[in-house]
């Protein structure tokens, strides 16, 4: 299976890159990882949010293929618990999906389009986090899944 992370938008602080970086070197460890990110649109205080998302989401829609497993980052997804998260990963690899995504949306969320396109919605946390944090925090989650589905001792329970 592969994973492939996609974002709106660049991340501006150079620390929070760093991090970005470290674990999406570590995770090439255990599974072929790809971080896209999808630049802002232009001019969007001319934008509607409607328009906007309408806009992101036709970017978003574009990089997928047809067999691609679709989950977005969303407030009203599915909580997990890390260890939880592993589970769902393991199952995801069992079901032979071929390339798994996790879309980070822009600010407003997500089209309707492509709301219809996902297979899955997950929260990372109940609180809200910038889009940049939340690069951080999937792939580390991504990464911290493989470490404990391969029982080792990166997870403390």
């Amino acid at each position: 299976m592969n994973i492939k992370l996609l974002a709106i938008g660049k991340t501006d602080n150079k620390n929070l890159q760093a991090l970005i970086d470290e674990y999406t070197k570590r995770l090439g460890f255990y599974i072929k990882f790809d971080l896209e990110v999808i630049p802002d649109i232009k001019n969007v205080k001319n934008l509607s949010e409607t328009q906007q998302k309408q806009k992101e989401g036709e970017l978003i829609l574009s990089k997928l293929s047809a067999t691609d497993h679709l989950i977005l980052l969303d407030e009203n997804g599915k909580s997990f618990s890390s260890v939880g998260f592993a589970d769902e990963l393991q199952k995801k690899m069992n079901a032979g999906i071929k390339t798994l995504v996790f879309v980070i949306g822009g600010p407003y969320g997500f089209s309707e389009e492509v709301y219809k396109k996902a297979n899955a919605k997950i929260s990372l946390s109940a609180m809200t986090f910038s889009h940049q944090m939340v690069r951080l925090f999937i792939i580390e989650q991504i990464y911290r899944g493989f470490t404990i589905l391969k029982n080792e001792p990166y997870h403390h329970q």
